[in-house]
């Protein structure tokens, strides 16, 4: 073999642990499993940690965030138990914490101080700005119940035992707090579209409007779908009471990845990128370990997967593998991507209408109206783009002059809706090329000279992200993120307590409980799971 070493019969047995996968969440598991002892070894098949987290240069001299320009939080048993904030994470919460662009320049400024964000509706309607504070809390009350929740393992349904009830308890602190009130209250939201919301608190339609997007937050689902309450709640979790919390990560979002890697590295963890598993090896419903696409085989007492369920059982485990009635549970998953990117590198420093340079340092959305927002996200039901998506849009350059040549930078959108799913045809650059032209139109009339700045453009649809990521069906939650895949039943009632129904093998990605976001809580939750063994 021109001395090649031949790995297609080496077998290695050494780790008590193989992670696959070196996302946020495979990266958390891993740190915490080295500190705890285990000879963890994780694999990455792209070239670079991060995943979701990623950063990356899209043109010459210009960087972006590749999927979340933002944290909107970090679990807290996760930043205490790694010590995150001493070890080179640096979070910075902007006194503007968000922008809804409004037509003739008229914008809703939400702020860090709530008494600013007060003065800021006001200038839109008097009544909505008084009961800003209120509504503020009503969300941050509810939101304490999910972060409860998402403490938990799920209940093991239908053979609870008295373990999991007392594991339970600590939902008697909200309860204490908020009453049964709380209780009812939550019950009420969690299943609420958005206008039953915004109805019962709002006139103004921008204010109704960006409230909204948080209950629409890389779903393929319109306001108007039912539940998308419990979306708007999962954002904001751990957001100290303010209504669209966001945190930019200095150096960018991918140094939350960094971090934990450095971390779970001085714990003698191993980490290989551009090394792809092709199967989880069973024998006898017990997983043993992996193959390398390179032939080699690799044997551990545990195996977990940070991969969507779809991946992890259907690519890498095989469904003859799997149970009939498993099979058919992974199967009934929806993802349903429907959320692209777009990364400009702009010759200047974009004019946003009515937005000084010194506002700049935050989020901005275009969704003039709840209804706006209905019709944008027609484009899913008709497989088809969103004449006039949805965008969001941070541009990073100004929180890190890296991003960018000097006077030069970078504009990062998130656009809602691009279906991955089209009707009589398939992605293509032409039909990038549409998106693109889609974007700028929106843009345009809230930076007039949005066209004549624009130098390169890097487009990132749902296909690519299946293709370059591994993401079905380009979903960036691992699934879509409803009532119906909550819980216990996310991703599968058989599969919800970070265990696969194979022996040996975990969950720790964003398909299993809470769900999708920069956060950690999957990771920490299934290595506590993992250690329990």
């Amino acid at each position: 073999n021109g001395g090649k070493k031949d790995f297609r019969n080496l077998v290695m047995s050494n780790y008590d642990v193989i992670i696959i996968g070196a996302g946020i969440n495979g990266l958390a598991t891993a740190a915490i499993l080295g500190k705890a002892g285990k000879h963890t070894l994780v694999l990455e098949s792209r070239n670079k940690v991060g995943g979701m987290a990623s950063s990356m240069e899209f043109a010459p001299g210009y960087k972006c965030n590749v999927f979340n320009d933002t944290i909107k939080w970090i679990d807290p048993r996760l930043v205490k138990f790694l010590d995150l904030r001493t070890k080179g994470l640096e979070l910075e919460q902007p006194e503007i914490l968000r922008i809804a662009l409004g037509e003739n320049s008229e914008h809703i400024a939400f702020h860090k101080d709530a008494t600013k964000t007060v003065d800021s509706i006001a200038r839109h309607s008097e009544n909505d700005s008084e009961r800003w504070k209120d509504f503020s809390s009503y969300i941050s009350k509810l939101a304490h119940f999910l972060e409860k929740a998402y403490e938990l393992t799920p209940p093991n349904l239908p053979n609870v035992g008295i373990k999991e009830i007392l594991r339970m308890r600590s939902m008697l602190g909200p309860i204490s707090k908020h009453g049964t009130r709380g209780i009812v209250d939550l019950l009420r939201v969690v299943p609420m579209m958005m206008p039953e919301l915004v109805d019962e608190w709002f006139e103004n339609e921008l204010l109704r409007s960006s409230i909204s997007t948080a209950g629409i937050h890389h779903l393929s689902f319109g306001p108007y779908a039912a539940g998308t309450g419990y979306n708007l709640l999962h954002q904001h979790v751990h957001g100290n009471g303010l209504f669209h919390n966001i945190q930019f990560a200095k150096g960018g979002t991918e140094r939350f990845a960094i971090v934990l890697k450095d971390y779970a590295e001085s714990f003698n963890v191993e980490i290989q990128t551009s090394t792809k598993v092709i199967s989880i090896n069973t024998d006898q419903n017990v997983c043993n370990g992996i193959s390398l696409e390179n032939g080699e085989q690799i044997m551990a007492k545990q195996i977990v997967s940070s991969l969507d369920p779809n991946n992890t059982f259907l690519n890498l485990v095989g469904p003859s593998n799997l149970t009939p009635n498993f099979r058919k549970q992974i199967n009934n998953i929806r993802y349903r991507g429907s959320t692209a990117r777009i990364h400009f590198a702009l010759r200047s420093l974009p004019e946003v209408k009515g937005v000084t340079k010194e506002q700049m340092k935050t989020i901005f959305s275009i969704s003039p109206s709840v209804e706006y927002l209905e019709r944008a996200s027609d484009a899913v039901k008709y497989g088809k783009l969103s004449d006039k998506p949805y965008v969001e849009f941070v541009i990073p350059s100004v929180l890190d002059s890296n991003f960018a040549p000097e006077g030069e930078h970078v504009l990062s959108a998130t656009i809602q809706y691009a279906p991955y799913h089209l009707r009589n045809t398939e992605w293509s650059d032409s039909v990038k090329d549409q998106l693109k032209n889609n974007v700028v139109d929106t843009l345009q009339k809230v930076i007039p000279n949005i066209r004549s700045i624009i130098k390169h453009t890097s487009i990132i649809s749902p296909l690519d992200l299946e293709n370059e990521f591994g993401l079905t069906e380009g979903n960036l939650n691992h699934g879509e993120m409803t009532l119906d895949q909550f819980m216990f039943m996310r991703p599968t009632i058989s599969s919800s307590q970070y265990r696969a129904p194979i022996n040996n093998l975990y969950l720790c990605g964003s398909g299993t409980h809470p769900g999708g976001g920069l956060h950690g809580t999957n990771g920490y939750n299934a290595a506590m799971e993992v250690l329990k063994d």
